[in-house]
């Protein structure tokens, strides 16, 4: 894919701050950002906020975040004026599912807790991404063995869309050096030891010396831990 290659040599040796103006100047409102408000997606609001950007922001709302979320997507919204359009789950197939399988289905079963994902999560992003050229994301290597292998610029086969990861080389110190320099408002559940944040049932905190995604589906194995969002299971 000849524009993939592209925007692979204009943005490989080019800073997060960088990629992101790149990115806008080229595709203005065909790229979005995706934001589950993690430490690494409030570092990019903030990155886009500066730039006066043309990229559009969107955040899933599964019916099952934390109160704590929620009141982050408003600070944030207050604290940099801009637009984070929510995009909901169908109704029908969460209502279909939960009678048919349980209102806790994810605990019983990897197959389930997928199956789960794809109705909250996959099916609402397949609409966010409809029509879009890029997609751009807070994912890092460091945040698990699933994420080690991705790079800046990639093509995702699954949303048939490009995929930019701008912070894909930071460390989690870097992230947190960054949070703390500009003041940028945070999930207050990372203050209570949780180190990746999704949905409330799915999610706890950490122990000292875990694994950063530890808390997430922890009662699966790491190679599973993942929703489909980035990594086709």
């Amino acid at each position: 894919m000849k524009i993939l290659e592209k925007i692979k040599n204009q943005l490989y040796d080019k800073d997060a701050l960088e990629v992101l103006k790149l990115i806008s100047k080229k595709f203005g409102n065909k790229a979005v950002f995706s934001t589950s408000l993690s430490i690494e997606d409030q570092v990019i609001t903030h990155m886009l906020a500066s730039l006066n950007s043309k990229i559009k922001i969107f955040t899933l709302d599964t019916g099952r975040l934390p109160n704590e979320t929620y009141n982050l997507i408003e600070r944030t919204i207050e604290r940099y004026n801009i637009p984070i359009k929510i995009y909901f789950p169908n109704p029908r197939l969460v209502e279909r599912m939960v009678n048919r399988d349980g209102i806790n289905l994810f605990y019983r079963s990897i197959e389930n807790r997928k199956k789960c994902c794809h109705v909250r999560k996959i099916q609402p992003l397949k609409r966010a991404l409809r029509n879009k050229k890029v997609w751009i994301t807070g994912l890092r290597k460091e945040q698990s063995i699933t994420r080690q292998n991705m790079e800046l610029v990639e093509y995702d086969p699954e949303f048939r869309i490009i995929k930019v990861n701008p912070l894909i080389n930071w460390t989690e110190k870097e992230v947190w050096d960054y949070i703390k320099k500009y003041n940028i408002p945070y999930n207050s559940l990372y203050d209570k030891n949780y180190t990746s944040i999704g949905c409330e049932p799915c999610t706890r905190a950490t122990l000292p010396g875990e694994d950063i995604r530890a808390g997430r589906w922890w009662w699966e194995h790491p190679e599973t831990k993942e929703c489909g969002l980035h990594i086709k299971h």
